[in-house]
């Protein structure tokens, strides 16, 4: 549970934006001016909710704990023309790759994909019109101003879909959490029983010439994810941001390779198959158990045109021919 505690990717909020100000329906009066005519200014707008994506935040942590979020309303409209200031904008900070989402009918509103990019969740209330508005020749001193219109109030649905160059996909126990602590200065925890990973991990790969990507480890699939089984269902949506996708089997699997590899294409497949149309890499882990002719005998096993290499994150072996690959999937 410590290790899961600090990732959150999923919160339900209920947004209030501000009510728009009333307009003044003010008559111009003073010692030199009798009857001078309207001159009541407009109410102030509503404050939004607004959504700001930033690359200081990993997660939704620090929503979790706000359940309502409310923004303040627009100040009224005052005599000679004065307009009420507009109400407080409530700014939420956000990772980059929220989704925001209607919470009753599951519409997706938007997306924040680049630091600093803002987008408004909920709109405030617009500001009523003061009385000069409605001046004319047949009613030259009108003794009325809009009210503002109301705020919005709703609740939202924010989720979080990890942003990496080349996602981690495997079943419990390939060795997703090794390889990614081997290329990576990530510390995931590791251990021999499934489901260690129970959170997205993320982390930095050095390439050469001072270049490097970013690589996610997802929890582990088991068949049946796509259905709502086991942790991986979770997470399938975090695979959806990767540009590639690095799929794990351990050359000590029980199936054969091919078997093995769709089934996980089928889990992805069936989440969203639009999955299908990512560049994809195979990577059979633990191989320093192999020697060359049982490689070319799971070689053999291998689906044709899928790029693949024997690897091994305990002995170094084919990691940084796999950094290339990857590389080069990441930049074609």
């Amino acid at each position: 549970m410590a290790q899961g505690s600090n990732f959150v990717d999923y919160v339900k909020v209920c947004c209030r934006s501000g009510h728009g100000g009333a307009g003044s329906a003010h008559l111009h009066r003073d010692k030199h001016t009798a009857k001078g005519g309207p001159d009541g200014g407009d109410g102030g707008r509503g404050g939004h909710i607004i959504l700001k994506g930033s690359h200081q935040h990993w997660t939704l942590l620090h929503l979790k704990f706000r359940k309502h979020i409310i923004a303040d309303p627009g100040e009224a409209g005052g005599s000679a023309l004065r307009s009420g200031a507009n109400g407080r904008d409530e700014i939420l900070e956000v990772p980059l790759g929220t989704v925001a989402k209607n919470a009753e009918t599951g519409e997706v509103l938007f997306e924040i994909t680049e630091d600093g990019e803002t987008k408004i969740l909920t709109p405030g209330g617009r500001g009523g019109l003061g009385n000069w508005h409605f001046k004319s020749s047949t009613v030259q001193t009108p003794r009325f101003a809009q009210p503002g219109l109301p705020g919005k109030e709703e609740w939202i649905v924010l989720e979080l879909k990890v942003l990496a160059d080349v996602g981690l996909v495997g079943f419990p126990n390939a060795g997703k959490s090794t390889l990614l602590s081997v290329v990576s200065a990530a510390k995931p925890e590791i251990a021999d029983y499934p489901f260690t990973t129970i959170v997205p991990n993320l982390g930095i790969v050095s390439y050469r010439d001072g270049k490097s990507f970013v690589m996610a480890d997802i929890p582990g699939i088991i068949e049946g994810a796509s259905e709502g089984k086991g942790l991986g269902h979770r997470f399938l949506r975090h695979i959806e941001r990767n540009s590639v996708l690095l799929f794990l089997v351990p050359a000590d699997t029980d199936r054969t390779i091919e078997e093995e590899y769709n089934i996980l294409l089928g889990e992805l497949t069936a989440y969203n198959p639009e999955l299908l149309d990512k560049p994809k890499i195979l990577a059979i882990s633990k191989s320093d158990m192999l020697d060359e002719e049982l490689e070319r005998e799971m070689s053999a096993q291998v689906p044709k045109g899928l790029p693949h290499l024997f690897i091994s994150s305990v002995t170094g072996k084919n990691i940084p021919q796999l950094k290339d690959l990857i590389w080069k999937e990441i930049n074609q």
